[in-house]
């Protein structure tokens, strides 16, 4: 494949030189929308908040009754009464608070597990181009710490915003019942709280953002050294030291900045809890007056201080909030730059599935795998292309090789028919439909391929195998391992089918990894196959028993084979040359022989280094 550069990673608004956080209207609703399937649970959230907020009320007003009537009047009934009523009230209180924190756990448990299968769906619609240019162990990061770390916000955040309103609201409106001096008196203090708020909410997302940021560096570390190609390739090269040091580096940085962020909000609550110590002295000291001039009784200025934790406290909180939310928008801003690209490669208004006689997804003409293109032309990047003026007609039941130079564009065509790229002009089309017109499922699913770096997950070989058709029996899945001459090695090993593979299939070999992954491609039974580079990385063994196993793969379907050695595309009904994204070339291999170009050029060095050796 040629390697010059890499298409847009779709339609993105992102910014990594953002320098201060948008709580923007728009990104409210958004994040507002996510409570939508869950509005039962949460009108019933705010209507115990409601509750919850007026039998607050209760005590302190209950302890002005306490000392301007029942000990004055030496009451005992009275005085029972009321300390049992404002028992009552704080039993029932406690008892709402315990419903609120379930209904509030459940709620954001459940919208940060929409939010992560939305995410992953998201990903699995983005283009190869996509994940071919961003960081390993961004992906991750975004999908777990970015996920989780915004799952306060839907928790606790939000919720305790609402509370504190209502705290807020009904206690000012009782303060002013109450009197309305004091209460004048009290809220001279607000703008207190709220100066350094705008300045700490800056800071933490700052520090948030940069969290992140080192984060998904590390994760990309991680990911990168401790996954088995990486881990060999550090071992092989004795890059362990130099590859601790980056992590530790990475980790160091991470630790200064949470510390930072953890620290950066210490002196701000010092000045929210001096500031709200001032409002009870002042009532004391103009309560005091006003108790002296006869308008207000003991008890009042009692009920008002305590009130006055209710009025301070939520706005308090109210500003600790605001600084919490600007630091969640960091992670806000990132999820959402995730669900803001657009896919490039999608299915359109008007693309269909086809489907043959039985029911299953096949393509136009369900047995005709044909594959044609008409003057095809790509790029990777605007400024240079890397197919230019392809044309050429794969029939049914015949095989096409594409042979040339590394980085002539063999791979980019190949990866054009199944639509992990698009075209830049010109048409591909398969069956005699352009690709474009089909879903991607329907057209995938009546294409194979097997490549040259062979991937398995980390599980059993049946587990692989069955990953092409999870309603395979074991009479299929033995018919294709016998196919793919891979059957007689699996029933040899302690465990047969169920034997593990390891990371990336690690305990087996090259060849035993191709024909494994050939068999499951048998077992998808495509009408189309391409086989990129299958055997180029295999010794004279294993090449042989994979190229055995090719055969059984391609007999009757329309074959695409990418070959670095001639001698495996000898029988080829047509050969193809790629050299700088054109084809140069086009016949047989005795035809090409004779032509004296290109491919006669890369057969006899081939020729002469077998020799050689």
């Amino acid at each position: 494949m040629s390697k010059m550069g890499t298409p847009a990673m779709g339609r993105m608004k992102f910014d990594e030189n953002l320098e201060k956080p948008d709580l923007s209207p728009a990104m409210l609703r958004r994040i507002a929308a996510y409570f939508i399937p869950y509005r039962k649970r949460t009108l019933a959230v705010l209507a115990v908040l409601v509750v919850t907020s007026l039998l607050g009320l209760l005590p302190p007003l209950l302890i002005q009754q306490i000392v301007d009537r029942a000990l004055p009047g030496k009451d005992m009934r009275l005085l029972s009464w009321l300390v049992l009523a404002s028992l009552g009230a704080t039993i029932a209180s406690g008892t709402l608070g315990v419903l609120q924190s379930y209904l509030n756990t459940y709620i954001s448990q459940h919208i940060v597990y929409d939010m992560k299968n939305k995410m992953y769906r998201h990903l699995q619609s983005l283009p190869l181009s996509f994940f071919s240019n961003v960081k390993q162990g961004e992906v991750i990061t975004r999908m777990t710490s970015d996920i989780a770390g915004i799952q306060g916000v839907f928790s606790g955040t939000l919720v305790s915003f609402a509370s504190n309103v209502l705290i807020l609201g009904s206690t000012a409106v009782t303060l002013f019942i109450m009197n309305w001096k004091l209460a004048l008196l009290s809220l001279c203090v607000l703008p207190l709280f709220a100066a350094p708020t705008r300045r700490m909410g800056r800071v933490r997302w700052k520090f948030a953002k940069q969290t992140q940021e080192k984060l998904a560096q590390q994760n990309r570390i991680v990911e990168e050294t401790l996954g088995i190609s990486g881990y060999l390739l550090m071992k092989l090269f004795a890059r362990e030291s130099r590859e601790y040091e980056s992590f530790r580096e990475a980790n160091a940085e991470t630790t200064r900045l949470q510390i930072r962020e953890a620290t950066a909000g210490r002196w701000f609550m010092m000045l929210v809890g001096t500031f709200g110590s001032i409002g009870p002295m002042l009532i004391y000291l103009y309560g005091g007056y006003l108790f002296i001039q006869g308008e207000l009784t003991v008890g009042a200025i009692i009920a008002f201080v305590a009130l006055l934790g209710r009025l301070y406290g939520p706005v308090g909180q109210l500003t600790n909030l605001y600084v919490d939310i600007k630091r969640s928008v960091a992670l806000f801003q990132r999820i959402f730059e995730y669900f803001d690209i657009v896919p490039d490669i999608a299915d359109g208004p008007d693309t269909l599935p086809r489907y043959a006689d039985n029911g299953s997804a096949n393509l136009p003409e369900a047995a005709d795998g044909g594959i044609e293109f008409r003057g095809v032309g790509f790029a990777y990047r605007p400024d240079k292309a890397a197919l230019r003026g392809i044309s050429f007609a794969a029939q049914p039941g015949t095989i096409t090789a594409l042979v040339g130079p590394s980085g002539a564009g063999k791979t980019t065509i190949t990866q054009l028919i199944p639509r992990l790229y698009d075209v830049g002009e010109g048409q591909v089309l398969i069956g005699g439909a352009d690709v474009r017109s089909l879903t991607l499922e329907s057209l995938r699913s009546n294409i194979g391929l097997v490549t040259q770096d062979t991937y398995l997950f980390n599980g059993s070989i049946r587990e692989n195998l069955l990953y092409a058709d999870e309603s395979a029996d074991e009479q299929r899945l033995i018919a294709a391992c016998r196919a793919a001459y891979i059957h007689d090695f699996i029933e040899g090993l302690p465990d047969g089918y169920d034997t593990l593979v390891g990371n990336r299939g690690i305990k087996l070999s090259g060849g035993e990894k191709q024909r494994i992954a050939i068999a499951r491609v048998l077992l998808k039974n495509p009408p189309v196959v391409i086989l990129d580079e299958a055997t180029s990385a295999l010794d004279t063994r294993s090449e042989h028993y994979v190229q055995q196993a090719m055969q059984s793969l391609l007999r009757g379907k329309t074959g695409i084979v990418i070959a670095h050695r001639l001698s495996t595309v000898r029988g080829a009904d047509q050969i193809l040359v790629v050299d700088n994204g054109t084809i140069a070339e086009r016949g047989r291999h005795e035809e090409l022989l004779a032509l004296g170009g290109l491919y006669k050029e890369l057969h006899d060095k081939q020729f002469a280094a077998r020799e050689g050796t």
